[in-house]
């Protein structure tokens, strides 16, 4: 009998996600934690025992990202994307089972930034700087409705596009080198930017504009490590930004990893509370949705503490984080360490409960917005 009673008092005051267990009176903190994270994961469709399944129904994550390509097994391991059929279902069958509705999400620029490739039955895409270099509005608008229609078509309903980095370093290994910037020139960049954000719109579809402050300049990866782009950054790479804000086109924005002096001597861009509350949110007045780059990108996780990492980013104005889980590692706990650390932060009065209240807000605000 003292056992049974022993069981209803603990049922009575917690309840358990698929790994931890938490207070029944903080529910809702965990599902506003599970709103900020857009997690990467295994598999071409969705069983009830993956984690992602459990991510999803159990901790009522933001979102998922779609890749084609599993860069940590080298392709021996499959990601997402087969075909077109194939696709549209494991996006419809991960909306199904979602209660606050998911961002589907993918990076989908075009040319060498391509999920959906044309060997796997997709219509063939180009590169910014193809429509850069042409700057006539008719055929940015025709690619980037092309590109709008197909994701709708697959359930696909937020592409983290475009990117509105300058192409001031040409030889960049992750920008000018990969043919992802419209241009050097600000206002090409920010004109074929508003046409692509536009067209995506029409279809009910949120384009991501990135890599705040600007990664056009820098001469390194972040994926690879810290990248220091203070000696080449041109103060010209928020243009793009200020304008695009000002005439209200822009619901969310990705962070970048790189480290700028220019606007702080101490923290990379997504770390640093001086670059995306003092300067993205109150100089250039955005008030949508920040998005991290990866969390598992070299430039965070070789140079900072985990714990640390999710915190200062957390303070410096970041809503929602992105674990790709296809870096150099796969990760399939990733997520719920996320969950936890954050949680933990919160618990131990190490983070303002304001912060997840906040973002959650943002979120939930964007998603209406869109009809999810």
């Amino acid at each position: 009998m003292k056992n049974y009673l022993l069981i209803i008092v603990l049922v009575s005051i917690s309840f358990k996600s698929f790994g931890q267990n938490y207070p029944k009176e903080d529910t809702e903190l965990i599902k506003q934690i599970g709103q900020m994270l857009i997690v990467g994961f295994r598999g071409t469709e969705l069983k009830s025992d993956m984690t992602v399944y459990k991510l999803i129904t159990n901790y009522n994550i933001g979102g998922v990202i779609l890749f084609d390509y599993d860069v940590p097994s080298k392709g021996k391991k499959l990601r997402n994307i087969e075909n077109p059929k194939q696709l549209q279902k494991l996006c419809e069958d991960l909306q199904k089972v979602s209660n606050y509705h998911l961002f589907i999400s993918i990076d989908q620029e075009g040319g060498k930034v391509n999920r959906l490739k044309e060997k796997n039955g997709f219509p063939a895409s180009v590169t910014a700087q193809y429509l850069g270099d042409n700057n006539k509005p008719q055929i940015t608008s025709s690619y980037a409705a092309r590109t709008a229609d197909l994701l709708k078509t697959l359930a696909i309903n937020l592409n983290f596009a475009p990117c509105v980095d300058l192409n001031i370093n040409s030889n960049c290994p992750i920008i000018g080198s990969m043919e992802r910037s419209f241009s050097s020139n600000p206002q090409i960049v920010t004109s074929n930017a508003k046409i692509w954000i536009e067209e995506f719109k029409k279809k009910g579809i949120i384009s991501v504009i990135k890599h705040f402050p600007g990664h056009g300049s820098s001469n390194n990866d972040t994926h690879k490590g810290a990248t220091d782009v203070s000696n080449n950054y041109d103060t010209n790479e928020l243009i793009p930004y200020q304008i695009l804000i000002k005439e209200g086109d822009v619901d969310m924005i990705m962070t970048s990893h790189i480290f700028n002096s220019y606007f702080d001597k101490d923290y990379p861009a997504t770390l640093s509370y001086l670059t995306l509350t003092n300067v993205l949110r109150v100089k250039l007045g955005f008030n949508g949705v920040i998005v991290s780059d990866d969390m598992a990108m070299g430039a965070i996780a070789k140079e900072y503490n985990f714990d640390f990492a999710l915190q200062k980013a957390i303070e410096a104005g970041v809503n929602m984080f992105i674990f790709s889980n296809n870096g150099d590692k796969y990760d399939e706990n990733i997520a719920e360490k996320a969950i936890t650390t954050i949680y933990q932060l919160v618990k131990n009065h190490k983070l303002d409960r304001k912060y997840i209240t906040e973002s959650a807000a943002k979120i939930e605000i964007l998603k209406a917005k869109y009809g999810l």
